[in-house]
């Protein structure tokens, strides 16, 4: 009788350590992806940041009037010669709807377009799901008026393109989200 007991509660132990190493290898394998996500949104946000801080420093580099075309909200027309081979160039920055970015599975993320003298350079979503441009003056107040524009503020809002596990409630995906602010004095404005 006393063998029985010992296999039952050696079996019944073992079975317990099996679960718990299985529950520590899916808690690890969860932990990983979300880790990885994170990564991969960082990267995603850093190099939509690149690409504007890059142009944007550009506004009216060789330009002697009319350096900025439209100042939106969500959208940005300018000239100035962003690849200093001598011509000016027209460069513009807006997003699209949701319906055009269908490679991933997040429904709100959009693509941003860079056309640089009308020719169109649509790039992969990168998670952008927002894109916001703020002009202010020189005493760093918002402005409408183009020819008072000193500074531009250009809001990013990423998200994950991939949803991952909620931790918190099994079983619903959440997206995970980042926020990147810069503020680009043009020295040329």
């Amino acid at each position: 009788m006393n063998t029985i007991i010992d296999l039952l509660g050696g079996a019944f132990i073992g079975g317990l350590v099996t679960f718990m190493i299985i529950n520590l290898n899916m808690f690890s394998t969860r932990t990983q992806v979300s880790s990885d996500s994170e990564l991969q949104l960082q990267q995603n946000s850093k190099t939509l940041a690149e690409i504007l801080d890059h142009d944007l420093r550009k506004i009216g580099y060789k330009v002697s009037t009319g350096k900025i075309v439209t100042a939106d909200s969500n959208k940005i027309t300018f000239r100035g010669d962003i690849d200093r081979n001598g011509s000016i160039d027209v460069v513009t920055y807006t997003s699209s709807n949701t319906e055009v970015a269908k490679s991933t599975k997040n429904p709100k993320d959009i693509i941003l377009y860079r056309i640089v003298n009308g020719d169109t350079s649509k790039g992969p979503s990168l998670g952008l799901t927002r894109l916001k441009f703020t002009y202010l003056d020189t005493n760093n107040q918002p402005t409408t008026t183009i020819s008072n524009i000193k500074y531009i503020k250009a809001e990013l809002w990423v998200e994950s393109a991939e949803p991952i596990e909620n931790p918190g409630k099994p079983g619903q995906n959440k997206y995970l989200f980042t926020y990147w602010e810069m503020k680009i004095n043009p020295r040329n404005l």
